[in-house]
C-alpha cells in the first residue's frame, strides 16, 4: 500500500508539471532590460531599428553575452558605419556573443575565441565574425575583433550577469575591423529577384509597373515576399495571364509589406500585417520553431529563405503566391457594393455568394480549413487531467 501511495504521488506530480512545461514561458527581452538604463538608450534604439533585438530574443535557450556601448560610444560606432543601418546591424551582431562570459569565467579559463550573431549569419569572411575574449591584467578583461591587431575593448561594467545563461557587459569602445561595414548592394532589385529564382515574379513586377512601387519603398521600409518560379506552375496558382491590370497590381502589392521585417522578427508579430495592396485584408504570421508561414485567410505560404537583409529592406522568398482574399471571389472588375449607411463598427463582413466566380477556384477549394475553437485548444489539458484521474484512482484502490 505504501508503494502505491509513492507511485500515486509521483503520478500526481507529473500531472501538475506537464501542463506547466507545455505552457509558453516568457523569456528575456533585451530591449525591455535596457529600457532601465538611460546610458544605453542609443544602443537600444539601434537594436530595435535593425531588428537585432529579435535575433537575440529568439535565442532563449542559447547562452549569450551582449556587449553594450554607452551613448557616446554608440555615436562613434554609428559615425564609423557612415550612419548606415545595414552596416550598424553588422556591428551590433558582432557585439552579440553566443556564449556566457563574466570576470570569474575569464579569469578562470583565460583567452579564447567566441562566436557571434554576425558569424552565425554567414556574411562574415572565414572566422572574422568571431571575437576574442582577452584576460587582461589585474581584474580587467575585454573583447577584440578576431582579426590580427584588433584593439582590446575593456569591460568597464558588468551590467547584468546570470551565470552561464545571459550577461550584459559594457565595453569601452566598439569592436570593429576592416570589412565589418561592407553590405550587399540593393540597387538592382530585378537582378536580386532573378538570382533568387524569382524570374517570373520579377518580370510581372516590371511589366505592371509595381517594380517602381517596390523601389520607391525600399528606403522607407519594405519587406518583399517573392514567390519562386515553381509557385506560378502549381495547379492551385491563379492564372496571372488572364488577370486584369488592376488585379495583377493588387496581387503583386499584396506580396509586400510597407515596413521592415526579417524572417526572425516575423515570429514575434501579433495580429494582422498590412500589405502594400489597397485592400483591407492583410496577412497573419504562423510561426512554429524555425518555420514561418503567412496566412491570407484562404491559404498559407511558407517563408523559405532570406535573399537580402539590408535595413530597412528585406527580400524573402516564399513557396507560393500570396493572393488577396477578394481575388478568389466575385467578378474581377466588379464594382464594390455600397456600405450600409449606419453599419456598426464591429459588424461581421457580408457573406459571399456560394456560386460566385473565382480567380483561383481550385486554390480556394483545396484550402478550406476549420478554425479551431477555444474548446479545441483546451482538449489536450482536459485529456491529460482525465488520464491522471484514472491513474490515481487505479493506484489508490
Amino acid at each position: 500500500m505504501a508503494m502505491r501511495r509513492v507511485v500515486a504521488a509521483a503520478a500526481l506530480l507529473a500531472c501538475v508539471l506537464l501542463p506547466m512545461a507545455a505552457s509558453p514561458v516568457s523569456g528575456r527581452n533585451i530591449t525591455a532590460i535596457l529600457d532601465g538604463y538611460k546610458e544605453y538608450k542609443l544602443y537600444n534604439k539601434y537594436l530595435s531599428e535593425t531588428k537585432v533585438c529579435d535575433e537575440i530574443n529568439s535565442r532563449q535557450s542559447t547562452s549569450m553575452t551582449i556587449l553594450v556601448l554607452s551613448n557616446d560610444a554608440m555615436t562613434t560606432l554609428a559615425s564609423d558605419a557612415g550612419d548606415s543601418l545595414p552596416a550598424i546591424k553588422n556591428a551590433l551582431r558582432l557585439h552579440s556573443v553566443l556564449d556566457y562570459y563574466d570576470r570569474k569565467k575569464v579569469k578562470k579559463y583565460g583567452d579564447e575565441s567566441a562566436a557571434t550573431l554576425y558569424q552565425a549569419t554567414g556574411d562574415a569572411a572565414s572566422t572574422t565574425g568571431n571575437v576574442k575574449v582577452v584576460d587582461q591584467e589585474d581584474k580587467n578583461y575585454g573583447f577584440s575583433a578576431a582579426t590580427p591587431g584588433g584593439r582590446i575593448c575593456t569591460v568597464t561594467k558588468e551590467v547584468e550577469t546570470h551565470p552561464f545563461k545571459f550577461a550584459i557587459l559594457e565595453v569601452t569602445a566598439p569592436i570593429e575591423f576592416d570589412g565589418l561595414f561592407d553590405t550587399p548592394s540593393t540597387s538592382n532589385l530585378t537582378r536580386l529577384l532573378e538570382r533568387a529564382g524569382c524570374k517570373v515574379f520579377a518580370s510581372l513586377a516590371a511589366r505592371s509597373g509595381v517594380l517602381k512601387t517596390y523601389e520607391a519603398a525600399m528606403d522607407k521600409g519594405l519587406t518583399l515576399f517573392a514567390p519562386n518560379d515553381d509557385a506560378f506552375q502549381a495547379k492551385d496558382a491563379p492564372d496571372v495571364k488572364s488577370m486584369s491590370s488592376a488585379n495583377l497590381t493588387k496581387l503583386l502589392q499584396y506580396n509586400a509589406l510597407p515596413s521592415y521585417y526579417t524572417k526572425t522578427s516575423l515570429k514575434f508579430v501579433k495580429g494582422t500585417l498590412r500589405t502594400l495592396a489597397t485592400t483591407k485584408a492583410g496577412v497573419t504570421v504562423v510561426a512554429k520553431g524555425d518555420d514561418v508561414s503567412l496566412d491570407t485567410g484562404k491559404s498559407k505560404s511558407r517563408v523559405a529563405d532570406t535573399v537580402v537583409d539590408s535595413v530597412p529592406f528585406c527580400l524573402l522568398t516564399v513557396d507560393s503566391l500570396l493572393v488577396p482574399p477578394e481575388l478568389y471571389v466575385g467578378a474581377p472588375e466588379a464594382a464594390p457594393a455600397p456600405a450600409p449607411a449606419e453599419a456598426p463598427q464591429g459588424s461581421p463582413p457580408a457573406t459571399q455568394p456560394a456560386d460566385a466566380p473565382s480567380v483561383a477556384a481550385d486554390h480556394a477549394a483545396d484550402h478550406k480549413t476549420k478554425k479551431p475553437s477555444s474548446s479545441d485548444a483546451s482538449r489536450p489539458i482536459g485529456a491529460l487531467a482525465a488520464a491522471c484521474s484514472v491513474v490515481l484512482v487505479s493506484l489508490l484502490l
